[in-house]
């Protein structure tokens, strides 16, 4: 892997607090920079890949509803109160 250089102003007294934060805890203002830039990029994948399956999610779930597979809110309602009350009575069981 080759290095590259990476060139940005910043303000001096943020500078020097930067480096002496880093200092403080045995890193340089490099070593930190270059952590926060593979933090930032991992987490900018892990945000697309979650956006690509949210999206494929509520694909299917259209479809789903297009092709009929819809309940009525009482229906969910009813089946939802169901599993609160069992639910309820393993957990008072268990006491």
């Amino acid at each position: 892997m080759s290095d590259a250089t990476f060139t940005f102003r910043v303000d001096e007294g943020l500078k020097a607090e930067f480096a002496n934060a880093a200092k403080a805890h045995d890193r340089t203002g490099a070593q930190l920079l270059r952590d926060f830039m593979r933090s930032y990029v991992a987490q900018q994948e892990e945000t697309r890949q979650y956006d690509a399956w949210l999206a494929k999610k509520v694909e299917q779930s259209q479809a789903s509803a297009e092709a009929g597979n819809l309940i009525s809110a009482s229906d969910a309602e009813a089946r939802f109160a169901a599993r609160r009350a069992a639910t309820r009575a393993r957990m008072a069981a268990s006491e």
